[in-house]
């Protein structure tokens, strides 16, 4: 088990949480900052030691966590953090497309000037950024101010949820084959529609903006393949 993996980060909250919660919240951001790689075999006996709980509460954030589609419940092997194909990256991509264009929609009417403020302040160290493995990060940032102000619990979660399916190693690769220049300019563009109030226009730009997304991610595994 990585270093990192403890209960600090789900305790640092208003309330304490309860035990399944705490530790699947702290299985997550380790899955995610990429401090457990895709494949790892994740032992109850030794995640419960780290969490300072019985094997239950961990037992119950591991069904969680494959729900969620980030562990897999392997027989003979238990719960595995799970590996993504190219194609069930593109996938996500492809669900992103209907959630987020959506939620856009709806942020759109909603959105304060400290919302394009917010917004544009991130992609200002995005451009300055130098390190691939920062960007999905600012990436996600960005796009969470944008869908914020459309205030719909549910649907936002379900967005959290679909980004959180890829860990870094995956996130990496995405970042790795879009670069920074084009996305970035396309995140400039998708902000100017939001700031304009432009619905439509800001849809149809983060639309093909994740399409933009797709094609440059299968045209680098065809090459590292061919």
């Amino acid at each position: 088990m990585p270093r990192r993996l403890n209960a600090e980060a789900a305790e640092d909250r208003p309330e304490r949480l309860p035990a399944p919660e705490m530790v699947r919240i702290g299985l997550r951001e380790a899955i995610m900052a990429g401090d457990i790689l895709p494949g790892t075999q994740l032992r109850q006996d030794e995640i419960a030691a780290r969490f300072g709980t019985s094997r239950i509460p961990v037992r119950e954030a591991l069904r969680e966590l494959a729900v969620e589609g980030i562990v897999e419940l392997l027989p003979n092997r238990g719960a595995v953090v799970k590996a993504f194909t190219v194609e069930e990256i593109v996938e996500i991509l492809e669900i992103r497309i209907g959630l987020e264009t959506r939620a856009l929609r709806l942020a759109i009417p909603n959105m304060a000037q400290e919302d394009i403020e917010a917004a544009a302040e991130i992609l200002r160290s995005y451009d300055d950024e130098p390190r691939p493995e920062r960007w999905s990060q600012m990436n996600w940032q960005f796009h969470s101010v944008l869908y914020r102000p459309c205030n719909m619990s549910r649907m936002l979660s379900l967005i959290e949820r679909n980004w959180a399916q890829c860990s870094r190693v995956a996130q990496l690769q995405v970042s790795l084959a879009a670069g920074k220049e084009n996305p970035n300019r396309e995140h400039w563009a998708i902000l100017e529609a939001c700031a304009a109030g432009a619905v439509d226009k800001a849809a149809a730009l983060l639309e093909q903006h994740i399409v933009n997304t797709q094609k440059s991610l299968s045209a680098r595994m065809r090459r590292f393949s061919g």
